[in-house]
């Protein structure tokens, strides 16, 4: 059985120390997963850092975890992929976020686009924080030690995310470029914009356009926005891994 993953606000860099789970992770750990004394698990900070160990001491606010190995995920890619994602409706907006961070996205930027049936105007920082709680879920089921960020960013926003960009792609089904085409650059910020259910309007397209971002098809088909995220980032991914050997 693979071991369990919790997070942690700090985990040791060294075999033999103690990390502590505490909180709601450590509740959680006690009353649901009902950890035992020598159960063998994971426990992160959530950027990139974890240990592998035995539970040797368990109370009902605090797990105690000895660190047999000691893991990082820090700086293991030289991009950053950051996935602009306008807001969906309904449980869609999980979907997306659940499939963007077990597949490895390091940002999640929510975007209230012209044509978002979901509007945040007045509730940005309450859906940040569901956005933040579903990222971080998501990493735990995946067993990956680094949680995503999540920001809000406008249109002006994100044309300034743009131009500091390294490349910029926005999923589009009209798009004459397939993704297949793009050429990667050696570091940085990728960031792929997924429009709503409604598409992406001329002025938003026109503005992404003249900062930088190049429009690419990846599916033959219109993809709904909770999915098409997920699918971009498999495919820069690929195409990461095919130039690498080349």
């Amino acid at each position: 059985m693979t071991a369990s993953l919790f997070f942690a606000e700090q985990v040791p860099n060294v075999v033999g120390a103690i990390a502590y789970i505490t909180g709601t992770e450590a509740h959680h750990g006690v009353t649901v997963r009902r950890l035992r004394l020598g159960e063998q698990v994971y426990v992160a900070d959530g950027a990139g850092s974890a240990v592998l160990g035995a539970v040797v001491a368990i109370s009902k606010t605090q797990v105690a975890v000895s660190a047999a190995q000691v893991f990082s995920q820090v700086a293991r890619s030289p991009h950053r992929w950051v996935a602009v994602q306008a807001l969906p409706k309904g449980e869609r907006a999980e979907l997306a976020i659940e499939m963007l961070s077990e597949l490895g996205v390091s940002e999640i930027v929510a975007w209230q686009a012209a044509r978002s049936v979901s509007r945040w105007s007045e509730k940005i920082e309450k859906g940040v924080a569901k956005w933040r709680s579903t990222a971080r879920e998501a990493a735990k089921q995946s067993r990956r030690f680094q949680v995503p960020q999540v920001s809000y960013a406008t249109t002006a926003q994100l044309v300034e995310r743009i131009q500091s960009a390294s490349i910029a792609l926005i999923c589009h089904q009209d798009a004459t470029a397939w993704v297949e085409s793009v050429t990667l650059p050696a570091t940085g910020d990728v960031v792929f914009i997924v429009g709503p259910e409604g598409g992406i309007s001329e002025n938003e397209l026109t503005a992404f356009q003249a900062a930088g971002a190049v429009p690419v098809r990846i599916a033959t088909h219109v993809l709904r926005t909770s999915t098409a995220g997920a699918v971009m980032l498999s495919e820069l991914q690929s195409l990461l891994r095919r130039s690498a050997n080349v």
